[in-house]
């Protein structure tokens, strides 16, 4: 059964920075998510206000109207924003300490870990409940190095990448993995970010707080392990950042531990600079593509939009532009569905199509 959590997310519901709680009212298999706190949008409906369809997630003010609303203590509370600075001021550890006191557990997904901090220790023995830091790597024991066997592999292997962080990698990969599932697919989500793992995948891990000398190794891990246990048909890893970002290492590490047969590539064509990174620009559909094919020796098979700040007019234009430019078929998985990818993963995986309990058949 999945626990009942309420997810913070003030100021930030809706946007960049907000990414784990729209992720986490998108979709979660291990937690019953009961509210969103965000004053500036209390009394929406989480699903409406993200994508125009309610999923009866109510939208509260503050942890009190949250708990007077709702009439118990849900047993979780996560805190459900990624911003650039890891750390949190006071009025933000007041947030935690309150949500302790009212008797929640406390699930942190930012790389400040609070169980390696005695104030929120001796917070949470004060008032009786447990800390989850689930960004916080294994130790050092229990990490893996790469080994290579990861060529072994037979079943295909997609990553779900880039141009910026923040654009949709997660959310496009978790809406192919259902939809694949739905076709008869026994597709395996691999996480490698702190959404994907609140949302409930059995495997991956928050690949950015790891060393250089584990990333790839801990990825690599993840696939085998999903491979032994599962025996998928498909296995689709999320992407981190972008390939090109300068701020981040851990889509490189990505690429190779993945070592992926095909690229899908998520892209915000109105965005004109990185997230969180104002004086650099965005780059192009085009030299993101060479340098993902140059760098891993596979190719980018299919292109996934990211809507912020467009039409719907915009989005379909967007997609007819793209498909006649890069040859590629294009989508916007929340606007459209995931199945002109899955059309081109058959296409370019026919073993797919021998896959014990395919219920989809090729539109003639």
């Amino acid at each position: 059964m999945k626990v009942k959590a309420l997810v913070f997310s003030e100021n930030e519901f809706g946007k960049l920075d907000g990414k784990v709680a729209n992720g986490l009212a998108r979709h979660s298999e291990k937690y019953d998510i009961v509210g969103i706190i965000d004053s500036t949008k209390a009394g929406n409906d989480a699903g409406e206000f993200l994508d125009g369809i309610k999923n009866g997630i109510p939208i509260f003010k503050s942890i009190s109207d949250a708990i007077s609303n709702l009439g118990e203590v849900p047993t979780y509370f996560i805190y459900g924003i990624a911003p650039l600075a890891s750390f949190l001021d006071a009025e933000q550890k007041e947030i935690i300490f309150t949500a302790m006191k009212r008797g929640m557990n406390i699930v942190n997904g930012l790389p400040e870990f609070f169980t390696d901090n005695q104030e929120y220790i001796q917070k949470a023995i004060e008032y009786g409940v447990k800390i989850f830091d689930i960004r916080k790597p294994p130790a050092r024991k229990d990490l893996h190095i790469f080994r290579g066997l990861i060529s072994k592999i037979k079943t295909p292997v997609i990553t779900v990448f880039g141009t910026d962080c923040a654009v949709g990698k997660r959310t496009t990969t978790v809406k192919l993995v259902n939809e694949l599932r739905k076709k008869g697919l026994k597709a395996v989500f691999i996480a490698t970010g702190q959404t994907g793992i609140l949302q409930g995948s059995k495997y991956g891990l928050a690949v950015d707080v790891l060393t250089s000398g584990f990333a790839t190794g801990e990825v690599e891990h993840a696939i085998l392990e999903a491979q032994k246990i599962e025996n998928p048909d498909i296995i689709i890893v999320e992407g981190q950042g972008a390939l090109s970002h300068p701020a981040f290492t851990s889509s490189s590490a990505i690429l190779r531990g993945a070592m992926p047969n095909a690229v899908i590539l998520q892209h915000p064509p109105k965005r004109i600079n990185h997230c969180d990174y104002p004086n650099i620009p965005m780059p192009t559909l085009e030299s993101e593509i060479e340098l993902i094919e140059a760098f891993s020796k596979s190719k980018v098979i299919a292109i996934t939009l990211n809507h912020e700040d467009m039409t719907d007019d915009e989005v379909k234009n967007k997609v007819v532009e793209y498909e006649y430019k890069y040859d590629l078929p294009t989508t916007d998985v929340l606007k459209f569905g995931c199945e002109k990818i899955i059309v081109k993963l058959f296409e370019t995986f026919p073993v797919l199509l021998k896959a014990e309990n395919l219920i989809w058949q090729p539109q003639e």
